[in-house]
């Protein structure tokens, strides 16, 4: 078995790609890193090359690296393993788009206040990433928008989202002209949402793609301030809106018909989930239902 200190220092010296940066991490001299490199060395073959600013991985320290991948995601299902019995102790892990992020971390926190033998781990992501990461089981829970058909996944109804139109709080918007005027601030998943959102709204109209584009970000958190500044509006998920701080200064431009995204609990369906997973899961779903 190889040594798992000299594991250790390989997989950090990959991550920073400097010995003194890795030897700064783990609290070692540039001496042990050295020397913990080259046992493995010794063992294994040549695992990286010096560049002037960055180490070069060989084949063999890639290799090296996803066994130390396998190795890391092997204690933790351990851990969670051992402590899964336990709803008042252990790691709670998720993993969920931003904008129901937003609205669940509070919730999470203050489980955590409750339980503090509670970790939260908890991850902002697309939905691609989540149902990745609930497959290598480096989240026990997830939440996508679209049902995943894979068997190895069990999905849940978990709530739903409106989409919604927001605009400054002063904005006068009646037609699609008073939106080109305005201009629309875009994000990752903002062609898609305004796509399905206004052709309902607005039928018969040129579509977002040919709306002025007036800004762009890709933190959902700080997506609604240059609305809030009048600079534009955006659309998406009721979530992210509501967790924004300045209501008074945004609007939201009611009509129909309404277009509502399902959110789908996902995690792997070849095992139970914890105790601790399946106590956070009523507590969100309870909250989630009385704060809407």
């Amino acid at each position: 078995m190889v040594n798992p200190q000299w594991l250790r220092s390989f997989a950090t010296l990959a991550e920073v790609g400097n010995f003194t940066r890795t030897a700064e991490r783990l609290g070692l001299t540039q001496a042990a890193v050295s020397q913990h490199l080259r046992h493995l060395e010794e063992q294994l073959g040549p695992l990286l090359i010096r560049r002037p600013r960055r180490v070069e991985l060989t084949p063999a320290g890639l290799a090296l690296l996803d066994y130390c991948a396998e190795l890391e995601r092997a204690n933790r299902r351990l851990q969670l393993r051992l402590a899964e019995a336990d709803a008042e102790q252990g790691e709670l892990s998720l993993i969920s788009p931003g904008s129901i992020g937003l609205a669940l971390y509070p919730l999470l926190l203050g489980l955590q206040q409750a339980n503090p033998g509670l970790r939260i781990r908890h991850r902002f992501a697309p939905d691609g990433e989540v149902l990745e990461a609930v497959l290598q089981n480096r989240y026990e829970l997830g939440l996508v928008t679209l049902k995943p058909d894979d068997p190895r996944l069990h999905a849940r109804h978990f709530a739903e989202e409106p989409l919604e139109l927001v605009v400054p709080a002063e904005a006068e918007v009646v037609d699609w002209d008073d939106l080109a005027r305005l201009g629309f601030i875009d994000h990752p998943d903002g062609q898609a949402m305004a796509g399905r959102l206004l052709s309902r709204r607005f039928p018969g109209s040129p579509g977002v793609r040919h709306l002025p584009r007036h800004g762009f970000s890709n933190q959902v958190g700080l997506l609604l301030e240059p609305v809030a500044r009048g600079l534009g509006f955006t659309v998406l998920p009721r979530y992210a809106r509501q967790a924004f701080g300045r209501q008074d200064a945004i609007r939201v431009l009611e009509g129909d018909p309404p277009v509502v995204d399902t959110l789908w609990l996902i995690h792997r369906a070849e095992w139970p989930l914890s105790a601790r997973a399946r106590r956070a899961v009523e507590h969100l779903v309870a909250r989630l239902g009385t704060d809407r």
